[in-house]
C-alpha cells in the first residue's frame, strides 16, 4: 500500500478514535447517571427501579463494544506506523481497499473473518 493510502486511513482511524471517545466519555456519564443525578425525596416506583437498571446495562454493554472497537483502532494505527496495515493477521495476504474503507480497523481479510464468525 502506498504512503498516500496510509495516510489516508490514518485520518479515518484518527477520526473515528476521537467520535468514539467522545461517545464513550458520554454513555460512561450516563450509566454513572452523573447527568441525571435528581435528588428528589419521591420513592423510586419497581418498575421505574428496573427500567434505569436495563438501560445502565443496556448502556455499559455498549461501552464493552466501544472499547473493543477502540481497542482495534489502535491495533490498527500501530499497523500502520509498523507498514503492516492492510495485510491480514491470519493468512497475511492482502485486505481488499473495499473492506478497508467499510471497516479501516479490520485487521482481517472477509474470507478469515467469516472462517472466524464460523468458529
Amino acid at each position: 500500500m502506498k504512503k498516500a493510502e496510509m495516510k489516508v486511513y490514518k485520518e479515518r482511524l484518527l477520526d473515528l478514535r476521537a467520535r468514539l471517545r467522545g461517545d464513550v466519555t458520554s454513555m460512561t456519564d450516563a450509566a454513572l447517571g452523573s447527568e441525571n443525578s435528581e435528588s428528589s425525596n419521591m420513592p423510586i416506583h419497581m418498575a421505574e427501579l428496573g427500567s434505569d437498571n436495563f438501560e445502565q446495562e443496556f448502556t455499559l454493554s455498549l461501552l464493552a463494544t466501544e472499547e473493543d472497537t477502540l481497542g482495534m483502532i489502535e491495533e490498527a494505527l500501530q499497523r500502520i506506523e509498523n507498514g503492516t496495515y492492510g495485510k491480514c493477521l491470519n493468512c497475511e495476504g492482502s485486505i481488499p481497499k473495499t473492506r478497508l474503507n467499510a471497516i479501516p480497523h479490520t485487521p482481517k481479510c472477509v474470507k478469515c473473518a467469516s472462517l472466524q464468525e464460523a468458529g
